[in-house]
């Protein structure tokens, strides 16, 4: 199902698939070539073409057709939307990324009035729905409907509606001022002290000498994890809680009130009511035990590795301990000296086993192995020259499967974390091919384990995209509950920590040095330490958009206080509500879900325990999980896969250092 705010949100397609290529034909569905007036242009003929498209539909009587008149009309969309909408985070003029916001916004306004038409609503309670598959459209779509306003009296109906677009108008403002913040961070080069060679030749200097560092991970994370000095990196650490500005701490209040009020509509007493409902949780009850589960079992665990920092930290500064404090900006810095002294793993170092080029052929050649395709790079028109485009085809057969970009490399005014984009959902019914985008901010030269953790997350999220295969396109990809999409990502990580599938990175670069048994078991030991923080920040993150969902307040004065109870406290004049876009979007009541959907990830894991390359669980795999995207329940899928009731031991064990 995708609802208007989840349109408005999810992302891409192309524009010249108006036409969906048969499997087996050579020619590709691409995202074509935009300028700030094409996207103006398609934009207005697509809302155009959809309306048109709705207006047929709705002369049309009974449930007869419906499915398929759906189908064509969501592919209709998405073809202009989503596209769209990748451009405006990737494309490196910034005439075209602002110009793509607006067309967001027509398309929330058209998603919302499609849901709130009462004769497609009639017409989808009508349609006589056959397979499981449509069993479960239907169903999708009434809720759809039901959760756009549809059945609302003709008032409610009518703020809900403006509701939606207001709130999309929030999000597109509150995600601009996070993209295109233009905080810049500068330091003397004797504050670069610490810093890897590489790196810090890699920074862009002022005319007085002096360095300039952004915002975006590649140069923020290192410096917090290896500048030595404490006053750069406060700074910096500073600067970065503060992305997004004091606008979007409004924005967000706005955000969490017209939700509330949403809710309200339907005599729901919160927005987390309205939302759960729908997913696997069902109810804020569920999400309240887990995330107590969670606090539980890590608060302690938190508390020790911390008083373990401070005690590197007073040995570093050669002050008492007693007189030692440990701020949120040493947090980085003291956990990499501890690693290296308990463990001898040096993030840094590692990206000399991980080239980038070569990272990102062992994720292909893993893929390859575990899910029976096959990715060839072609030559195709690209939004920027660092952009690369490969097909996925069948191993056996030869068959074009689907597409998909790579965007790695960090810009001026591009996406600033790490992201699939799914461009073009399949619809096997429509003889559809899939496409996607994968977007980072890597390192060029080599990425650390934390990165390739990351590539492999990302990648996971691809997969889920381009290996579907859906009747229906609502049910395309990663068109999940929030709760569960996670979950093939967070599983995939485990290939990159583990001995047999990082054997496989020798045949992609013979020449690169390799990870022995014992650097392996050392590097995971190092992953393992720190879970406590880890996870109590997590929870910290998920509680916050709880209360929020369930209790709408000024989030900065909730944030103070909630962060205020953790160890490490909160600082003053910092504002991270004003940069936490998952919760401004997407994510809303549904944080918890990255922690939910790790709880069966993990479970998942363990039918690859015996041979982490089995191609034959490989093919259960993908045909069970990723082919089904949203045409089968989660908590079903999960169960057929593994044959019995999902358990959540290795979860507790993982997030208290045991697994």
């Amino acid at each position: 199902m995708k609802t208007l705010a989840a349109l408005a949100s999810v992302l891409v397609a192309t524009a010249t698939a108006a036409a969906a290529a048969p499997a087996k034909a050579p020619a590709r569905p691409l995202v074509g070539t935009y300028d700030a007036a094409t996207v103006t242009k398609l934009c207005d003929e697509g809302i155009a073409r959809a309306r048109a498209g709705i207006a047929k539909m709705e002369a049309r009587k009974g449930g007869a057709g419906f499915f398929d008149e759906w189908n064509r009309i969501q592919i209709e969309i998405e073809d202009v939307l989503n596209p769209i909408y990748l451009v405006g985070n990737v494309h490196p003029d910034k005439a075209v990324r602002d110009a793509a916001d607006p067309c967001l916004a027509k398309y929330t306004t058209l998603s919302t009035e499609l849901f709130q038409s009462e004769k497609l609503f009639a017409r989808a309670k009508a349609v006589n729905a056959v397979t499981a598959h449509q069993k479960k459209l239907r169903k999708d779509l009434i809720e759809g409907f039901e959760d756009t306003g549809v059945a609302l009296p003709p008032d409610k109906r009518k703020r809900a509606k403006e509701i939606f677009d207001r709130l999309e108008e929030l999000r597109q403002a509150f995600d601009k001022s996070v993209r295109d913040d233009p905080t810049r961070v500068v330091m003397a080069p004797a504050e670069m002290e610490g810093l890897p060679e590489a790196y810090v030749k890699a920074q862009k200097k002022n005319a007085e000498g002096s360095y300039v560092l952004g915002l975006d991970y590649p140069a923020y994370v290192p410096f917090l994890t290896n500048a030595k000095s404490e006053e750069a990196r406060k700074r910096y650490w500073i600067a970065k809680q503060n992305e997004g500005g004091e606008a979007n701490l409004a924005r967000m209040d706005e955000i969490f009130l017209l939700r509330k009020e949403l809710a309200s509509l339907y005599d729901l007493p919160s927005f987390a009511a309205y939302s759960l409902r729908r997913k696997m949780v069902e109810k804020p009850e569920t999400v309240t035990k887990f995330l107590g589960d969670v606090k539980s079992a890590v608060t302690a665990l938190e508390k020790k590795e911390v008083e373990e920092l401070r005690a590197e930290k007073a040995k570093e500064t050669g002050t008492p301990l007693a007189q030692t404090s440990f701020h949120r900006w040493d947090l980085f810095y003291f956990q990499e000296r501890l690693r290296k002294a308990r463990y001898s793993i040096d993030q840094e170092q590692l990206r000399r086993y991980f080239p980038t080029d070569k990272a990102i052929d062992f994720t292909l050649k893993l893929s390859e192995t575990l899910y029976g395709v096959k990715f060839v790079e072609r030559k195709v028109p690209v939004w920027h020259p660092d952009v690369r485009y490969f097909d996925v085809t069948d191993a056996r057969t030869g068959a074009f499967v689907s597409g998909f970009y790579l965007d790695l490399f960090p810009r001026e005014g591009k996406y600033n974390h790490a992201a699939a984009f799914p461009i073009r959902g399949v619809s096997t019914l429509a003889r559809r091919t899939p496409l996607s985008a994968l977007v980072t901010n890597f390192n060029r030269t080599g990425l650390d384990h934390n990165e390739m953790e990351t590539l492999l997350h990302e990648f996971g999220h691809v997969l889920h995209g381009v290996l579907s295969r859906t009747d229906y396109n609502s049910h395309a990809g990663t068109s999940t509950p929030r709760d569960f999409v996670e979950a093939p990502s967070q599983m995939f990580e485990e290939w990159v920590r583990r001995e047999q599938p990082l054997s496989l990175f020798a045949k992609v670069c013979p020449d690169c040095p390799r990870l022995g048994k014992d650097d392996i078991s050392r590097l995971e030991a190092a992953r393992r330490y720190g879970q406590g923080i880890r996870y109590a920040r997590q929870w910290l993150y998920a509680a916050f958009d709880m209360e929020l969902s369930t209790n709408p307040q000024p989030a900065l004065a909730v944030w103070k206080r909630m962060e205020g109870d953790t160890p490490l406290g909160h600082v003053e004049g910092t504002k991270f509500p004003a940069s936490f876009s998952h919760i401004a979007s997407g994510y809303a009541a549904g944080y918890y879900g990255y922690m939910w959907s790790e709880v069966l990830a993990l479970d998942m894991l363990s039918q690859f325990s015996r041979n982490m390359l089995d191609p034959e669980v490989g093919r259960r795999y993908r045909d069970t999980i990723l082919a089904q995207g949203g045409q089968v329940e989660p908590a079903d899928m999960v169960r057929k896969f593994l044959g019995r009731e999902p358990s959540s031991e290795a979860f507790f064990k993982e997030i208290t250092g045991q697994r």
